[in-house]
């Protein structure tokens, strides 16, 4: 039982197919995944593309409804038929996403201010402006932005500044789980690492668990304590971070570690175990 009331997210047989194209069969994008979150930590869904852990995340969040399987969030299971702006709201302040592409999720017409203002006002239940001036100084504060670039639009900021400011808008409303969809792989890597730590200092501040999705296992290691590898839909490994690092279990998740170029990198192995991980499905 405490158990249940320490997780923040707790996942059940989730399960979503799509319609094939042109009349072929239904592609199952994930089957039967589940898997718990606790409070403050991070977890990583981990695979390449097509492996269902964007299907997984947008499900998590409310933009994808799941044929099969149970969300709970916070203590509150996801009810699969709730519409309407009252239901966007309440879902939008148990989780938020941050996506890949800062620019594209935010609008252009928009300054900083602008679009924080916009988040507050929807989800304050009084929002006086004095409130909503102090809430916007506090999250710009937070997230590394200065005051002087809160009368910024979009195209004038650089791109870790883009996800400073999509990142502040998703804390905006103090979610219980931020969900982050390949965050920092668009970014350089100093500003990756720069994010990277900016997202470990809102964990241990805020006490917000997150849900980090990636393809690239050199990240993963920075943010998450815990790992689940995706293939085809399916959950293959789950573990604590530095377990399946170190030790993976399962062919997929050697695949994915050896395919990571690095010192060592041997091309030639790479394709060995690709080769013989497709023979042994």
């Amino acid at each position: 039982m405490n158990d249940v009331l320490n997780d923040a997210v707790q996942v059940s047989g989730l399960t979503k197919t799509f319609p094939g194209r042109r009349g072929a069969a239904r592609v199952v994008a994930v089957k039967d995944v589940s898997f718990g979150l606790r409070k403050g930590e991070a977890l990583g869904l981990v695979g390449e593309s097509g492996s269902g852990k964007t299907t997984v995340a947008r499900m998590l969040v409310g933009l994808t409804r799941p044929d099969e399987g149970t969300i709970v969030i916070d203590g509150r299971a996801r009810e699969r038929k709730e519409r309407g702006r009252s239901a966007r709201l309440r879902r939008a302040k148990d989780v938020q996403m941050v996506f890949q592409d800062p620019y594209g999720s935010l609008d252009r017409r928009l300054s900083v201010e602008g679009a924080l203002r916009d988040v507050l006002r929807r989800h304050l239940p009084e929002p006086a402006t004095e409130i909503v001036r102090a809430r916007i100084a506090e999250l710009i504060d937070f997230v590394g932005l200065s005051e002087q670039q809160l009368a910024s639009r979009p195209h004038q900021l650089s791109g870790g500044q883009r996800q400073r400011v999509a990142i502040a808008k998703a804390l905006a409303v103090n979610p219980a789980v931020l969900v982050l969809d390949e965050a920092v792989s668009a970014l350089d890597v100093s500003v990756q690492a720069q994010i990277l730590r900016l997202l470990n200092e809102i964990r241990a501040e805020t006490g917000v668990s997150i849900v980090f999705v990636t393809h690239d296992l050199a990240v993963v290691g920075e943010v998450t304590s815990e790992i689940l590898v995706m293939y085809k839909g399916e959950a293959v490994e789950r573990g604590t971070t530095a377990d399946v690092l170190r030790r993976p279990e399962h062919p997929y998740t050697e695949m994915l570690l050896s395919s990571a170029p690095g010192p060592n990198w041997k091309p030639e192995r790479v394709a060995e175990l690709r080769a013989a991980f497709a023979g042994s499905r």
